[in-house]
């Protein structure tokens, strides 16, 4: 029987693991497939492989955390498995929805349902994690609108690059050992740029694998039935599993279909979101990559829109009205990898204050307001579903 419910419980680990894999893999890798850099096999091959890094490294103090702190109930099989089963319920409602939720949160509140619902719940351990998921999303907004509005047209200028037909390298033959040179229509530019993508792709799936392979075996390396090498090794293999297969979808909609965004700011956001939940990973927090990238989203937008007021301007008159839009204001003018332009030609970029207003898009060019309230409302309310249906559960189930 025992041996049943620890099959039952690997199941239901890896289905979490599985759609955690498919939707952080188009997040992380949608820009490079979008633009031809990689191929949908090599991403996923390269989202198992740093997703597993990220999980062996830094995720085990966010399996510790979710393991034993936020609830003082022992664990067991039974308990474990409800608790995943949740966790794995709102994550298909939300994939049903097209929405993309919160993996972390979801799994936070499957466990704190179970500790109100057993009186068991650590308000400390919470309350310092909720307190870093307000403070988190606030950190990503100013440090992204800091890069909007002083250095993004810089940047601009600095990444555009234009994608060559042929081979990115080459091998040359003719010695003992092939040496690799660049392509015959490769630059130096070109290369560099193609590797930055690649590398930041890399990056965000270290950082989904330090925060999210805890979500899908924490209650099962809580409850002594997995040892935190074993949970790791399974929570890694079950996001490469969801990677190599419905993550391909995900891959196509976030890198083509999902938004005009342009690829530099796609990479800024994901630079700065990564940055922060590896550094919360690292303090044993479970963070919220989507709010997080969504506020980062926010405040470049919001930074590349002020560029045409100065701050005393703004302190004597009305400030601009915000557009996330903003993001692609220069993006015809200097495409970045996968473009169709080249290196700007243009001078260095006009001073704060005056740039022309027109030159801004609106936001309704970029995204659609009533989708976005949708997505915003339905990303708090799957963790919601999960805390509640915990609480029912462990409530008036004796398990």
């Amino acid at each position: 029987m025992v041996e049943a419910l620890l099959l039952v419980g690997l199941v239901v680990a890896v289905f979490v693991g599985f759609n955690i894999g498919g939707s952080s893999t188009g997040v992380a890798f949608g820009p490079a497939v979008g633009s031809d850099t990689v191929s949908k096999a090599t991403a996923a091959a390269l989202m198992t492989g740093f997703a597993l890094l990220g999980g062996w490294t830094v995720g085990r103090e966010v399996i510790d955390t979710l393991g034993s702190d936020i609830v003082t109930t022992a664990f067991t099989l039974e308990i474990s498995i409800g608790v995943l089963f949740f966790v794995g319920l709102a994550l298909f409602l939300s994939n049903v929805a097209g929405v993309p939720a919160s993996t972390s949160m979801t799994a936070v509140g499957a466990m704190a349902g179970l500790g109100l619902a057993r009186g068991t719940l650590n308000w400390g351990e919470m309350g310092r994690i909720v307190t870093w998921w307000l403070v988190s999303p606030v950190i990503a907004f100013w440090v992204s609108a800091v890069v909007g509005r002083y250095y993004y047209p810089r940047l601009v200028e600095w990444f555009a690059v234009t994608q060559t037909e042929g081979s990115l390298v080459v091998f040359d033959r003719s010695g003992a050992l092939p040496r690799p040179e660049l392509g015959p229509n490769t630059t130096t530019r070109e290369l560099v740029g193609t590797l930055l993508v690649i590398g930041i792709g890399c990056y965000m799936a270290f950082s989904a694998g330090a925060s999210n392979v805890a979500n899908a075996v924490a209650p099962l390396y809580g409850s002594g039935d997995l040892e935190m090498t074993q949970a790791v090794l399974l929570g890694g293999g079950a996001i490469g599993l969801g990677a190599f297969t419905i993550a391909r979808r995900t891959m196509d909609t976030v890198g083509n279909d999902l938004t005009d965004l342009p690829l530099l700011a796609a990479l800024v956001v994901a630079t700065v979101s990564s940055t922060i939940v590896t550094g919360l990973s690292a303090l044993g927090i479970p963070a919220s990559f989507v709010i997080i990238a969504t506020m980062s989203i926010v405040g470049l937008g919001w930074g590349r829109a002020t560029r045409t007021v100065t701050i005393a301007d703004a302190r004597g008159g009305d400030p601009p009205a915000v557009s996330v839009g903003a993001l692609a204001a220069e993006a015809d003018e200097a495409p970045t990898v996968g473009g169709e332009g080249g290196a700007s030609d243009a001078p260095d970029a006009p001073p704060i204050g005056s740039e022309d207003r027109e030159s801004i898009p609106d936001a309704e060019d970029l995204f659609e307001p009533a989708t976005t309230a949708r997505v915003i409302f339905l990303q708090n309310v799957v963790p919601g579903i999960a805390t509640v249906a915990s609480f029912l559960l462990f409530r008036f189930v004796p398990l």
